[in-house]
This record gives C-alpha cells, structure tokens and sequence, in this order.
C-alpha cells in the first residue's frame, strides 16, 4: 500500500514538473513572439503589423486642420528641394556585419556645419527630409540615415536607440573623414531622439558634436517596450519584459534596459534642446521633462501645445525652427567664444 502511494506521488509531481516545463516552454515561444512582433520587420509585415501600427499611430494623433496644412506645406517645399538638390547614397558597415545606407546632401557652399538627422521607430530617412531641407536651407551639409533593420539600412532588431547609437558612430567619423573642422548637430525625433541622447553619454563623444535637438525622445527601452506590450497585445508588462530582455540578449544582442536616454543625460555635456508635444499620447511628454530635469548639460525646453506624437514641427513651424536657430546660435557662439 506504500509503495503504491509513493508512485502516485511520484506520478503526480512527473506529471506536473512536465505541464510546468510544457508551459515554461509556452511562454519562452509567446515571449519570442512578442519580440519579434514588436522588433523585427520582416516578420511584423507578415503579421500586418506595420500597417496595424501605422493605422493606431494615426488615429492617436491630433487631427487639426492647421497641422494638416502645416503638413501639406512642407511636404510640398520639401519635394520642389528635392528635385532641384544634389544628393548622393552612402553605406556605412556595422561592427556586426550589416550595410547601413544614408542620404548626404552637401552644402552648396563650403560649410563645417553638419546635421545628423535621426528618424523614429519602424522609420525610415524620407520622412526626414523636412528637416534635412531647413537644415540645408540653412547652410548646413546634412546626413539622413535609414537606422539598422529599417528602410534600406540591414539589420536583424529594431535597436530602439542602444545599437543605432553606436551605428551612428560610423557617420560621425564619416563626416570627420571629409571635414576634420565639422561642428556637427544631430536631430532626432522620437526613438531617433532616445538614439541621439544616448550617443552624448558615450565618455569619448567627439567634440565636433556641438548640440542634440531632441524631439519627442522617451526616457529608456525597458520603459517603451512595457507600454506597447500592454497596448498592443493586452498583456501585463511584468513578467513579459524582463524575459523580453533575456530574449533579446540572446537573439539580438543587447537588453532593453541598456537603452535609456535617461541614463545617458545624466553624465551628458552635450547642449541639449528638448521638444515635445503636450497632447503626445504616444510617448508622454513627461518623459522630456523627466529627461530636461535629470539632464547635466546646457540645456532648454520647449513645449509645443496642441502638439501631437512629432507634430511640434507641424503645429506651430515658426516657433519649432525660431526656436532651434536660436538655440544653436546661441550654443555655437558660446562655444567658439
């Protein structure tokens, strides 16, 4: 009668070390799922996830007639420049193996100032081209990037800000390979903006990089990643991130919690202007104050209200570019003096 009880015992925890390994099992597969859902583009665009998340973003944004005006008249501006400009495609190869790809515009006359203009997530460098066309209308020599696993930029994650930044480093020295006096400007919106901000906490950041525009910029991955989990597939953020993290480390590299903006601002003493829009109900616009307070650097502020997810520029032009010019100005000025 023992012997019969301790094998139903031992049946029973068998039986349940396998359903728990069954389901451990269930979960790692979700988990991997999710990571690619949310950070690989060849499989998001066979789940019809783009087009899913193109169409929430859309429906998230403010829907006023001046920003769709606004819009309108830049895209058109930006179209006759771009049929009248001289450009040329450049690649640039990752410590990792990929073939990065970027447009140079080159100023039409000789120029050391340089912009680096970074786009958002699931991005791509045309629908940066706006602002490539202010900067160049301004004197500026300006450098446009597809960041890695987007656009015609390789790639196997998405890197949200900790692999583009060091990616970045290859256009750095790009620029300094053809102009050792560059006095280069990166602007960035939205992931671009995390990316660019994590590039200034770097200890051996060249001083050639004078000034981040940092527009609509989240505070960390880890952070970003647990709020689409909730909003895009119901699901709790703990303990679905941190597996996420291991996940990630294993297939792609890097862990969501090395990617934070706010971490890098901390030790930055790159001038910084941070922008966002106070109806941004993508990324909250607490996260650039957050990121404004914690920042060591020379740094200002602007709140652009009514202001959707990167719509400051749309919203109200005059002050999102006076602003900028003047910032950089300053900052030039306080540099070489």
């Amino acid at each position: 009668m023992y012997h019969k009880k301790s094998g139903k015992r031992r049946n029973i925890i068998i039986i349940f070390f396998l359903m728990a390994a069954f389901l451990a099992v269930l979960y790692f597969i979700m988990v991997n799922f999710l990571v690619s859902a949310a950070l690989v583009p060849s499989f998001m665009e066979k789940l019809e996830a783009f087009e899913r998340i193109t169409d929430e973003s859309y429906e998230a944004q403010v829907q006023t007639s001046d920003i769709k005006v606004n819009r309108q008249i830049s895209i058109n501006e930006t179209n006759e420049w771009l049929n009248n400009v001289e450009c040329q495609r450049i690649t640039a190869k990752t410590y990792d193996g990929y073939t990065l790809v970027a447009e140079e515009f080159l100023a039409d006359e000789e120029s050391h100032m340089w912009a680096l203009i970074l786009h958002g997530y699931t991005g791509w460098k045309e629908e940066m081209y706006p602002f490539a066309h202010w900067y160049y209308g301004k004197g500026y020599n300006v450098i446009v990037p597809d960041l890695r696993c987007q656009g015609e930029s390789e790639g196997d994650f998405i890197g949200m800000g900790w692999t583009d930044h060091y990616d970045c480093e290859l256009w750095i020295e790009h620029i300094l390979s053809l102009d050792n006096n560059a006095e280069i400007v990166i602007h960035g919106q939205s992931m671009g903006a995390a990316t660019a901000l994590m590039m200034t906490g770097e200890e051996e950041l060249p001083s050639n990089i004078r000034a981040v525009i940092s527009d609509c910029a989240y505070t960390d991955a880890y952070s970003m990643f647990g709020e689409k989990i909730k909003q895009w597939f119901d699901l709790p953020a703990f303990p679905i991130v941190d597996t996420a993290c291991f996940v990630l480390r294993m297939r792609g590299g890097y862990n969501l919690k090395d990617a934070s903006a706010l971490y890098a601002v901390k030790k930055s003493s790159t001038p910084t202007l941070f922008i966002h829009g106070d109806e941004d109900a993508m990324i909250s616009v607490e996260m650039s104050r957050q990121l404004y307070d914690e920042a060591v650097c020379r740094k200002e502020l602007l709140i652009v209200e009514g202001a959707g997810h990167a719509q400051s520029q749309d919203k109200d032009p005059v002050t999102y570019y006076k602003t900028i010019e003047a910032f950089l100005k300053e900052v030039m000025r306080e540099q070489q003096g």
